[in-house]
């Protein structure tokens, strides 16, 4: 039996729950959460529906309330639903994403896809809410502007994949690169595995194949021997963006192209300068509502000063994902 309990939030209290789940790890039963503007013509009134697979106890109750500062006293809405599956339920209320040539979707939106369009099915998952699709569009927006330049990427790395949807992208546009996609939580990776099966995405190290690995930043065997990359993706926050510019540099090759989401309007200016200090130059910055898009290219390394190198890794905790 599936229970949903909603709250009313502010449009800022509904965008950080949605970017930041690693809150709610602790939660039991871990809900879905999804996040909503009921009446356009308030645009910060929003709501937030967290689904349960099992009745949450008073417990997670007061947990989910106490993250939401606006609630105060008022009392959340408890209900139970009927004998469905609890994931279509929640998957209701998500948009289907348009960036470009691509599509993206769930189980319940895939009969109103466009023709013409590459789609996607990416479905809401108790690991992941629903995500940010700003940061999803603006990035998919990125790659396909790349291909309609002319660009060709001939090995892609997709740092933060949350459920392997940009990678996805990537292999589509350039079908015989090598790709890697990683996350530093094995859920993800768990996630993009089955989202791969469901979307005819090849597993592998060949080309046209894409390789998984569970990864703190870039700290990994299979993310290192692949380099250098031409086209590196990352999805994630404005913290771990600006911890990973030496770790990215150090992976990308010159002339390599860097795209990057998942940072709020006003943390561009300080991602920028990360990546101005470790060798990129900033291109292009694409802006969907409050989330920009960062798209770089890596300088040639010349003479004795070249980017330092970080660890490769990212204090990010797992579950915090700018992806879906």
């Amino acid at each position: 039996m599936s229970w949903k309990l909603t709250l009313d939030c502010t449009r800022a209290e509904a965008e950080a729950l949605a970017d930041d789940i690693a809150p709610l790890v602790d939660l039991d039963p871990l809900p879905v959460i999804v996040t909503s503007e009921p009446d356009e013509s308030r645009p910060d009134d929003w709501r937030i529906d967290a689904y349960f697979d099992s009745k949450p106890t008073k417990a997670a109750i007061a947990a989910l309330v106490a993250l939401i500062g606006s609630a105060g006293s008022a009392r959340p809405s408890l209900e139970k639903l009927p004998d469905e599956d609890w994931v279509t339920v929640s998957q209701a209320g998500i948009e289907p994403v348009q960036a470009g040539r691509f599509f993206v979707h769930t189980a319940t939106n895939a009969t109103d896809m466009p023709s013409g369009f590459k789609d996607f099915r990416i479905d809401a998952g108790l690991s992941f809410g629903t995500g940010t699709h700003e940061t999803t569009a603006g990035c998919l927006a990125a790659l396909d502007r790349l291909k309609r330049q002319g660009h060709v990427y001939h090995n892609v790395a997709d740092i933060g994949t949350g459920t392997g949807l940009l990678a996805f992208a990537a292999l589509h546009l350039w079908p015989r690169s090598l790709a890697i996609a990683s996350d530093i939580d094995p859920i993800s990776i768990d996630v993009t595995r089955d989202n791969a099966a469901i979307n005819r995405v090849a597993l592998g190290t060949r080309h046209g194949e894409l390789a998984l690995a569970v990864a703190s930043g870039t700290d990994h065997p299979a993310i290192r021997t692949r380099a250098p990359y031409d086209l590196v993706i990352a999805n994630i926050l404005a913290g771990p963006l600006i911890e990973l510019a030496p770790a990215f540099a150090a992976i990308a090759a010159p002339g390599a192209t860097l795209i990057l989401a998942g940072l709020l309007d006003r943390q561009a200016g300080s991602v920028a300068a990360a990546y101005r200090r470790a060798g990129f130059r900033l291109d292009r910055r694409s802006d969907n509502g409050e989330w920009p898009t960062l798209v770089l290219t890596m300088r040639q390394r010349l003479g004795w000063r070249r980017p330092s190198r970080g660890s490769g890794r990212t204090s990010q905790p797992p579950g915090d994902f700018g992806t879906w």
